[in-house]
């Protein structure tokens, strides 16, 4: 799961000269509004601060320190990169590892919210909950949910005497009816969460129950497999010219190194064993089993897209709430292009997929989907959550999650809620499958690119 602390916010964008940098002052020094995601930031002596705001509250948020000029590092090893943009008021964010930037703004100052003493208890962490849904969440009106009725029904439960188990349940209840997998409650190791009915939130154990399947199953006639990234990624040569690569995540790949590089060198290890140069013979076609995959960075779905194209083009475009009054006002959208890569394969690709396709998993597979060439999709529909996931403080220690932006089609559709729906729909793991030992998904890929080449979509 993609966790980037923000959420939109409900102050009006102030105005104000910036202050002339100087040799010991960097031009990226002072106080900026981000361009939704409800964050102010604070850049000053070396220390980059996120306040994480909305009509009701200011609650400090991540920081980093300053590795390099305009390079922050958090505690995590997330690497941060501030530019200034056509002028000294304007300037953007960017996450080592992401596909896209955030928008910042100059203001003077803090706003009082974040310099003043903020309310405790549960009514504020109540307060606070709503207001950060209220002010980010896209999806309301999609999953016929009505936030204000949820509002009216249950602050009148909560006062100064409800205890943490207490207020940690009304959460749950609140959320519950959205079933989005990138909404959750958090209190110390508990967390609430729900996926798409009918489907399954991908875990170890399932993973290594679908792995062992698929190898005796499916790969037993094929030569050279071989596991990469801690056997997140498996690719086998299949007869017939076909190439099996199986992606259960995109992340975790170098052990304790958790740097966006790290991640990288580890897929590409994986990706030149499949389709590099020096291979005698490289797959005519490739199948992509994604049906058990948690997600992850985004940035290695684009980077292995780039390995499956001839000529650029764009994945999608990534756009975010920006107007806590407007559920319908957004950032500009930010295309994502796909730049082709040394080492690829360009011909046909048939992609697995299923309800345990979750997030990054799902922005690969929608990178995929203008992609130059013969990409067909088969199995079941994937999960349907596609944003970054916002990390919420609140008062008393608890945390609600939530997505606040939206991937977009080249003609404007988004998936959320519903997942991308395969072009051949055939059952993904099912006890049934398992007791008979079929793997219906699979045997259709193969034959789909043995006789047909794979379909376009």
């Amino acid at each position: 799961m993609r966790i980037v602390a923000a959420a939109a916010v409900a102050l009006a964008l102030a105005g104000g000269a910036a202050p002339a940098a100087t040799a010991h002052q960097p031009a990226t020094d002072g106080t900026w509004r981000m361009d939704g995601y409800g964050t102010v930031l604070s850049i000053r002596n070396g220390t980059f601060q996120e306040y994480q705001t909305t009509a009701v509250s200011c609650i400090a948020g991540d920081s980093a320190q300053r590795t390099g000029p305009g390079v922050y590092t958090m505690p995590d090893g997330t690497v941060l990169t501030v530019r200034t943009e056509g002028g000294p008021d304007r300037a953007s964010v960017r996450a080592d590892g992401s596909v896209g930037d955030r928008k910042l703004r100059r203001i003077p100052e803090l706003p009082d919210a974040c310099t003043s003493t903020a309310p405790e208890g549960p009514l504020a962490a109540f307060d606070v909950f709503w207001q950060s849904f209220e002010e980010n969440y896209p999806f309301f009106s999609a999953k016929g949910v009505d936030w204000h009725a949820q509002r009216d029904r249950y602050r009148p439960t909560v006062d100064a005497g409800t205890t943490p188990d207490e207020l940690f349940a009304v959460f749950s209840e609140m959320v519950e009816p959205l079933h989005d997998a990138h909404v959750a409650v958090q209190d110390g190791d508990r967390v609430f969460a729900l996926p798409r009915p009918g489907t399954v939130v991908p875990n170890g154990k399932l993973d290594a129950r679908i792995k062992k399947f698929i190898v005796e199953r499916d790969l037993g006639n094929a030569r050279s497999l071989q596991d990469f990234a801690g056997g997140r990624i498996t690719y086998a040569d299949l007869p017939g010219g076909q190439g099996y690569l199986r992606i259960s995540g995109f992340g975790g790949y170098a052990g304790d190194d958790t740097s966006h590089a790290a991640q990288l060198a580890e897929l590409d290890r994986a990706l030149d064993t499949a389709l590099g140069g020096e291979r005698s013979r490289r797959p005519k076609s490739l199948i992509i089993d994604l049906r058990i995959n948690g997600g992850g960075s985004d940035a290695l779905g684009i980077h292995i897209a780039e390995r499956l194209t001839d000529a650029p083009y764009v994945a999608y475009s990534k756009r975010a709430r920006n107007d806590p009054a407007d559920p319908f006002g957004h950032t500009r959208p930010q295309p994502v292009h796909v730049t082709p890569a040394e080492g690829r394969h360009s011909g046909p690709v048939a992609v697995l997929t299923g309800g345990s396709t979750f997030s990054a998993g799902e922005t690969f597979v929608q990178a995929l989907m203008d992609r130059p060439g013969r990409t067909v999709r088969i199995g079941q529909p994937t999960q349907g959550v596609f944003s970054d996931v916002m990390a919420r403080k609140l008062p008393g220690g608890m945390s609600a999650w939530l997505p606040n932006e939206e991937f977009l089609t080249r003609s404007g559709r988004t998936f959320d809620g519903t997942g991308i729906p395969p072009h051949f729909t055939e059952p993904v793991f099912t006890e049934e499958e398992f007791d008979e030992k079929r793997d219906s998904a699979f045997d259709r890929a193969v034959n789909v690119l043995r006789h047909h080449g794979g379909a376009t979509g």
